[in-house]
């Protein structure tokens, strides 16, 4: 928070002012057994909202970007332990997180970056205040 407030009168005198939270789609879902985590993602969700309404009079958007399941090393950590403890091969464990994802696939870091790049760019001038997934549309984790 100290930042933000550090970096309001540059924002501000920015063109195309901009603030990008990344939360997570935890941030919006049920999350068995991970309370504190999802909590925490719901507050930076809450936080956008408040930041939104605080600086939007000065032309300043502020936006959150929730990822879903993110593929790459430690995404195959996660899958590979979940694994070993169901006693089931890691395909099959991919298997099931794929399958809770309607387009079933991953989220590549690529798609989040160039969603941050839309929400700073002049295109993304008039969105505010919201929480954008890039998940495939996940159901659950």
């Amino acid at each position: 928070m100290r930042i933000i407030r550090q970096a309001a009168p540059l924002l501000r005198a920015s063109d195309t002012p901009s603030i990008i939270n990344i939360s997570s789609v935890a941030g919006r879902l049920a999350y068995a057994m991970r309370t504190p985590y999802a909590a925490s993602k719901r507050a930076i969700v809450g936080l956008t909202n408040s930041l939104a309404k605080e600086m939007g009079p000065a032309g300043v958007r502020v936006n959150a970007i929730l990822p879903g399941i993110v593929e790459g090393p430690r995404m195959e950590g996660v899958i590979k332990a979940r694994a070993e403890s169901a006693g089931v091969s890691f395909e099959e464990m991919r298997e099931t997180y794929l399958e809770s994802i309607s387009l079933r696939r991953m989220v590549k870091p690529q798609d989040i970056a160039s969603m941050a790049l839309h929400l700073c760019s002049p295109a993304g001038g008039n969105t505010s205040s919201q929480a954008i997934s890039i998940c495939g549309d996940v159901e659950t984790l």
